[in-house]
């Protein structure tokens, strides 16, 4: 008889994955040697940047699309939008933690998978419920980019080029930002609103083959004892039940009696949240990081400054198209605001005085949009107005986004870079969710389908979200010794593959 070989039961449990999936490849020789390797990984990042504010800012236009495609209404609509950023300020942060301990650069292209394939599927639903399924996916691929996409740039960028490199990453999503209303404009007028998700193909593709070529490994990681589940549990309902609240006030067929619960629950778990982060031994949120007061105060900034960003995206093609416009017309009206935001992002260097701080930077910005938003109270809504307004508005934007940037992620230790980064853009995310929500309930308690009174009540709330990112961005005494104790050595490059 022939003996049976034996097969030991580790050898099963050890099936043979692909390296390439489960770790970060080196970047080629000849490239990593180069001096300039770094800016290579930030223009590779900014495909992220530019791909995620251009599908955020596209789908407003196919709102008008989807309500009479799928017979919906506005605040059923807008969840279309909604799910895809409670989704992303969902998982921002814990991905974040991942990331910093698995390997930034592994999430990051595996997030680029995830979207890709979602974006595709979009473009495919049948109906509006399983479109709203699939921007959940989406988001989630959307997460593991844009908590990475920050944290990429300052810990491959040198000290003293991280202003540059984030304000070139901004660029990059005023440029998607500034395509979006007349790229989407002209596919939804054209094409349909199908097509608005598929564009974002094409660039997935290209960006997951450069990735995969020109971003460095990670160097500095955080171990983590765990993943809290339990927390990330309430983070979720908070921030759900909180914008499934103002969507209910905003139309949403819910009674009445829904509304002051959604918000008690979303209180609720808000305050269980932080209570878990402050006694659970692997949490979520480092909450020493918000004890630094330039992270919260820049955080603050950074939700504010988002929300007048995202504000206008809902509000002008409402507006217009109420006046008989077409989605094309108000799409290249649109895009006055993230033109702005990209020549402040790129040029701003250039034109303010060197000395001139990063808080200097963030006052001179947030007054410049604070000032403009504030004449949408006053001025004839017309093109003729809304065009120059919407442009010094991103002026002032493009202007404040990268200064508030650098001095968050300035103070926080490069080891929790993509905590930090996670953060960053989980601010970004609530403030572009409450652009969109705050704006839609606006619009719907003003009842004028947004042609006057509900166009100055929107004008309002952009307002005061710019009064906050002023107030924030203004000095407080002892601000700069606790971001230096916070940094400790500092961001510098990331060095090796």
């Amino acid at each position: 008889m022939t003996a049976r070989a034996k097969v030991h039961p580790s050898a099963i449990r050890r099936l043979p994955v692909p390296s390439v999936l489960i770790s970060e490849r080196a970047r080629p020789e000849g490239i990593r040697s180069r001096p300039n390797a770094w800016w290579l990984a930030v223009v590779t990042v900014c495909f992220g940047a530019f791909m995620g504010q251009l599908d955020a800012s596209i789908v407003t236009l196919t709102y008008g699309g989807l309500r009479s495609g799928f017979h919906a209404s506005l605040a059923a609509v807008e969840w279309v939008s909604l799910a895809y950023l409670l989704t992303l300020v969902t998982l921002l942060v814990p991905v974040g933690r991942l990331a910093d301990a698995h390997g930034r650069k592994l999430l990051y292209l595996y997030g680029f998978g995830v979207f890709t394939l979602a974006s595709a599927a979009c473009g495919f639903a049948p109906s509006l419920v399983l479109l709203v399924i699939f921007r959940v996916v989406q988001a989630a691929g959307a997460a593991m980019m844009q908590a990475n996409s920050v944290a990429l740039v300052t810990t491959s960028a040198p000290r003293e080029r991280m202003r540059v490199a984030l304000g070139v990453q901004g660029a990059a999503q005023a440029l998607g930002l500034a395509l979006g209303p007349t790229v989407g404009g002209a596919l939804v007028s054209g094409l349909g609103w199908r097509w608005v998700f598929w564009v974002n193909v094409p660039v997935g593709l290209v960006a997951l083959v450069s990735g995969h070529y020109l971003l460095p490994r990670t160097r500095a990681r955080t171990r983590t004892a765990g993943f809290d589940l339990a927390g990330l549990g309430l983070l979720a309902v908070a921030t759900t039940g909180a914008l499934l609240g103002v969507s209910a006030a905003s139309g949403l067929d819910l009674p009445g009696w829904c509304v002051g619960g959604l918000f008690v629950i979303a209180a609720g778990a808000g305050w269980a949240f932080v209570r878990r982060q402050r006694r659970t031994a692997a949490p979520l949120l480092d909450l020493d990081l918000l004890r630094v007061r330039a992270v919260a105060s820049g955080l603050v900034g950074a939700l504010s400054g988002y929300l007048v960003l995202f504000g206008p995206l809902v509000l002008v093609p409402v507006l217009l198209t109420a006046r008989g416009s077409s989605e094309l017309t108000a799409g290249t009206v649109l895009t006055a605001l993230p033109a702005g935001f990209a020549l402040a992002a790129t040029g701003g260097d250039r034109l303010l005085p060197r000395a001139l701080t990063d808080r200097g930077r963030c006052l001179v910005g947030a007054g410049v949009f604070a000032v403009a938003v504030a004449a949408l109270l006053v001025v004839p809504l017309t093109l003729a107005w809304l065009v120059p307004v919407l442009a010094v508005t991103g002026l002032g934007l493009g202007t404040f986004t990268p200064a508030n940037n650098t001095m968050i992620m300035g103070a926080i230790p490069a080891r929790s870079s993509g905590t930090g980064g996670g953060l960053v853009n989980m601010a970004r995310g609530l403030g572009t969710a409450l652009g969109v929500a705050l704006v839609t309930l606006a619009l719907h308690l003003a009842g004028d389908g947004g042609t006057s009174t509900g166009a100055r009540w929107a004008a309002l709330v952009l307002t005061a979200a710019s009064a906050v990112a002023l107030l924030s961005a203004a000095p407080l005494p002892g601000r700069g010794a606790s971001a230096r104790r916070a940094n400790g050595p500092g961001h510098g490059p990331t060095t090796g593959g």
